[in-house]
């Protein structure tokens, strides 16, 4: 999981509308491309508009999913200075509801277009092209006349983002971080084309003074919306900490696990390919040959944060005599008995709505929800199929359909849930499943090895899936340590008296104490909190 930003294709050509259609039609936005541009674009048009003025951007936002109507359209082959029309007149077209449906007002609009259809995943990025904010006083969709908005800049990061970056790229020197990308022979048979992991190594402070020196490895991954730019932002970060003198020294190496599908999570899968395969049998030995890592079992520790949390969880469960442990926080569910509050193994069950036919509830800010599955799934619908966070489920949990592309486990207009999809879920990747059926051999090597924690207001109710997970390794006499902490939700999990990264010293700890029993490692200080941030989802 991670923030909001999450298909069907709408009309390529205002020629393909029944006159019907035409006739009834009041909503039209005319886009015209960059003038200066020396070839055609392609991508696709996303309209946001929502209710004030003065806004300087218009967008979507995660705590007021209904607040924004968006509508699209795929262009391809747009000429320099060419115009294109979207007409969002339609249910079908835009979300949360048709624009006719709108009431008049005073309104804003912004149009991006998507060149590299990444927005479901990371939002606006530099590649796009975006207009101004357009201000449209008193509108009223049912005599609206067409805007004509143009394409005339590139999207820009936040000042504070850019700012983070600037900073992590100035300290990423050898001696610190550096950057490693590895050609993977298994994953580059698999698409036919070279396809490289990338990581930052994360250097601790004294690690060229003490050559002699050999030290335990963490394996950290983001989750979904994470990125290189943002491993090396929470390395550094990481390294800050070590040499603030509340981590103890370790090496971390921070995985980049996003691909254009959206997160491969480390699993080996029939669609994105044997990323598990190519970690654990290529990656990290070739780390080892290179860094003075430990190269033991319980050196090797894992630790990740919502979908980076499953793929800890998933990469100690599936590779036991690889690694010593994970500390997994707020992971996606590990039974999809409770897959993002849905029973995907009960009969007739439906992503939409839950047995007693109320809207299954996706996210909340404690005790308020926030947005449905539904609605959850509608944005993405519009926003393009092309790396949300359903998309991105099927991409790695899914078998191929008779197309070639991953079969989707549920409807995205009914939300009826495919029982021949949740069945091979099941059996390939509900890591309650997995742990339970392999026990007699997995068992003696997974015992205490389980380390999980989540916040008993966690944003997308992970919790409960947690809770579940926990009973069944119990069950086993798996000896799991599973911690939930009260009234934490998905982004404010770390903080501790006021350090907003606190719980990653305690997490730290308890690795150092696994592959250094006999060390006693104690912290000296405390970092100062404005010197570090909540991870990112």
């Amino acid at each position: 999981m991670r923030t909001l930003r999450s298909t069907a294709l709408l009309c390529l050509c205002a020629c393909l509308l029944s006159p019907l259609a035409a006739q009834t039609s009041h909503v039209h936005f005319r886009i015209q491309a960059p003038a200066g541009i020396t070839a055609p674009i392609s991508g696709r048009l996303l309209v946001f508009l929502k209710p004030g003025t003065g806004a300087k951007e218009v967008d979507s936002e995660e705590f007021a999913p209904t607040g924004t109507w968006v509508a699209a359209r795929e262009v391809t082959s747009l000429a320099p200075g060419a115009f294109v029309e979207i007409d969002p007149d339609a249910e079908d077209l835009a979300y949360p509801t048709s624009f006719a449906t709108i009431p008049p007002g005073d309104y804003q609009v912004q149009v991006v277009l998507d060149v590299d259809h990444t927005y479901n995943y990371s939002g606006r990025t530099h590649e796009n092209w975006i207009t101004a904010v357009l201000a449209l006083p008193h509108w009223n969709p049912a005599n609206a006349v067409t805007s004509t908005l143009q394409l005339t800049e590139h999207p820009t990061l936040p000042p504070a983002a850019t700012a983070a970056l600037t900073k992590a790229m100035a300290a990423a020197v050898p001696g610190v971080a550096q950057l490693e990308k590895f050609q993977s022979p298994a994953l580059t048979k698999f698409w036919g084309r070279p396809t490289f992991i990338q990581a930052w190594v994360i250097l601790p402070p004294g690690y060229f003074e003490n050559p002699g020196e050999k030290y335990p490895t963490v394996f950290w991954t983001h989750g979904f919306g994470g990125e290189l730019r943002g491993a090396l932002i929470n390395g550094l970060r990481y390294r800050e900490r070590m040499v603030a003198g509340t981590m103890p020294p370790m090496i971390y190496v921070m995985l980049d696990e996003s691909i254009p599908q959206g997160t491969h999570e480390f699993a080996d899968s029939v669609n994105n390919g044997p990323w598990g395969t190519a970690l654990t049998t290529e990656f990290i030995p070739a780390l080892e040959k290179t860094y003075r890592m430990d190269a033991t079992a319980n050196s090797r520790l894992l630790t990740g944060h919502s979908s980076g949390g499953w793929a800890t969880l998933q990469l100690q469960i599936n590779y036991p005599t690889l690694f010593g442990g994970t500390w997994s926080t707020s992971p996606d569910p590990a039974d999809f008995h409770n897959f993002n509050n849905i029973d995907l193994y009960r009969p007739n069950a439906n992503a939409y709505n839950r047995a007693d036919g109320t809207p299954t509830p996706l996210m909340r800010d404690h005790a308020k929800l926030i947005a449905t599955f539904q609605q959850f799934s509608q944005l993405e619908r519009v926003l393009g199929p092309y790396g949300g966070q359903n998309a991105s489920f099927d991409w790695v949990f899914s078998p191929k359909s008779p197309s070639g592309a991953p079969m989707q486990f549920f409807d995205r207009t009914t939300g009826v849930i495919d029982p021949v999809v949740a069945q091979y879920w099941h059996d390939h990747y509900d890591l309650a499943h997995i742990v339970e059926s392999t026990w007699p051999q997995r068992g003696p090597l997974l015992k205490g090895r389980i380390h999980l924690i989540v916040g008993t207001a966690d944003t997308f109710y992970l919790d409960g899936a947690a809770h579940l997970f926990e009973a069944r390794l119990n069950k086993l006499g798996a000896e799991p340590h599973f911690t939930y902490i009260s009234d934490r939700t998905h982004f404010d999990l770390y903080l501790i008296d006021k350090d907003p990264r606190a719980l990653s010293d305690k997490i730290a700890i308890e690795m150092y104490a696994v592959a250094r029993p006999k060390s006693n490692w104690k912290p000296r200080s405390s970092p100062s909190p404005a010197a570090s941030a909540q991870p990112g989802k």
